[in-house]
């Protein structure tokens, strides 16, 4: 796969299909389901409809089996829409990607390809109340019994909990291996006896997402619904992010964007001391850091995908894009609500909405500090 910086007719028809979503069905509801927490189903429905759900599944399975840079582009026009409703669409391709890689034949044809015929959602359900980036503290335990395994335990902070048909859920099934190997990847689905689902979190921003706790309680689930091999589902868990990540780096650099240009908007047309402010060299200074970044981030995320689909490495690349494009995105919305001045801190205005919607980015799917030590690792251990 060489290397371009022009985009393929095909790459150019997905923007833009993403880019006129995120325009036309996205934006004008946001407000409302960022208000009221209402989830977006008919958002979602809408964007399964024309294709841009579970857009990584493979063709044998009715899936586009879409590229990661091609997730790339259209994660960074749905965030750019509304990250929250963006969220609760990723969360379908995140509990998806462990199966893609992993699962059997039947296992796929089961749980992927009736995703692609008709609406239908999924979660990752790894984190827990006391083990999110310590996997040693992980407590949810899975213990074979006959032809069936028997699931304890608890998850947190699990986006779609409460709207999936079925979780991609780790448990520990040898407690003295745990990450090397003690840990299990099975397909549970919601309905099966045993499973509470909490309340959904209140959370700061990204309201539009659903975000719940799960509790296990003696569930059975059947042995054909493990995912690999019995051992493999840390691996598999963690062989998703190398797919996801740079989306979720691309979906900060769509809030960015749009932060952006809501603040050069406002900046040309408020008037202080007899101009636009947009005139002012502090003003402009801003905008310009902004637009220095966003394109710097957005060119991290691109290699990191680049990489994958050159099926290279990229692990520590897809961690540069996550933790940079993370932080960048709190210094870009601080920023926009800056120029916006006292209006930027009201509900009325837009930019405050995306100041909330930013922090998460730096928290999920790995924090900025374990997506250092993930990066310091790859270096010394590739000694580079």
């Amino acid at each position: 796969m060489s290397i371009s910086f022009g985009l393929s007719e095909e790459q150019l028809a997905l923007q833009e299909l993403a880019r006129d979503f995120a325009k036309n069905e996205m934006r004008p509801v946001a407000a409302h389901h960022d208000e009221t927490g209402e989830y977006p189903y008919e958002v979602l429905k809408k964007a399964h409809a024309i294709g841009l759900l579970n857009t990584h599944v493979e063709a044998a399975y009715g899936g586009l089996e879409l590229g990661a840079f091609e997730g790339v582009l259209i994660a960074e026009e749905l965030a750019w829409g509304c990250s929250g409703i963006g969220t609760a669409m990723e969360a379908n391709g995140l509990a998806q990607q462990p199966v893609i890689l992993g699962a059997s034949d039947a296992l796929k044809r089961k749980y992927l390809a009736p995703m692609t015929e008709q609406f239908g959602l999924c979660a990752y359900a790894v984190t827990e109340p006391n083990a999110g980036s310590d996997v040693q503290g992980m407590k949810t335990s899975a213990v074979k019994h006959g032809d069936k395994w028997i699931i304890n335990g608890s998850k947190m902070w699990i986006t779609n909990a409460g709207v999936a048909d079925w979780y991609f859920v780790v448990a520990v099934t040898d407690p003295a291996r745990l990450a090397r190997g003690g840990m299990t990847g099975f397909i549970v689905e919601r309905k099966s006896p045993g499973i509470t689902v909490g309340r959904k979190e209140q959370n700061m921003g990204q309201r539009a997402s659903d975000t719940r706790g799960i509790t296990f309680e003696n569930v059975e689930v059947p042995d054909e619904n493990v995912i690999g091999q019995v051992g493999d589902g840390w691996k598999l868990a963690m062989a998703a992010f190398d797919y996801t990540r740079a989306s979720v780096a691309a979906a900060s650099i769509g809030v960015g964007r749009a932060a952006m240009e809501y603040a050069m908007a406002y900046a040309l047309d408020r008037k202080a001391f007899g101009q636009p402010i947009a005139n002012h060299q502090a003003i402009q200074f801003m905008l310009a850091d902004m637009a220095m970044e966003i394109e710097a981030g957005r060119l991290l995320c691109w290699k990191a995908a680049w990489l994958k689909d050159s099926h290279q490495r990229n692990t520590k690349e897809s961690s540069y894009a996550k933790a940079f494009c993370a932080d960048l995105l709190q210094r870009v919305v601080s920023n926009a609500v800056q120029i916006y001045g006292g209006y930027g801190y009201s509900k009325e205005y837009p930019v405050e909405k995306l100041m909330r919607d930013a922090k998460i980015f730096q928290i999920y799917e790995g924090t900025s500090q374990i997506q250092r030590v993930i990066i310091a690792r790859e270096l010394m251990s590739r000694g580079k």
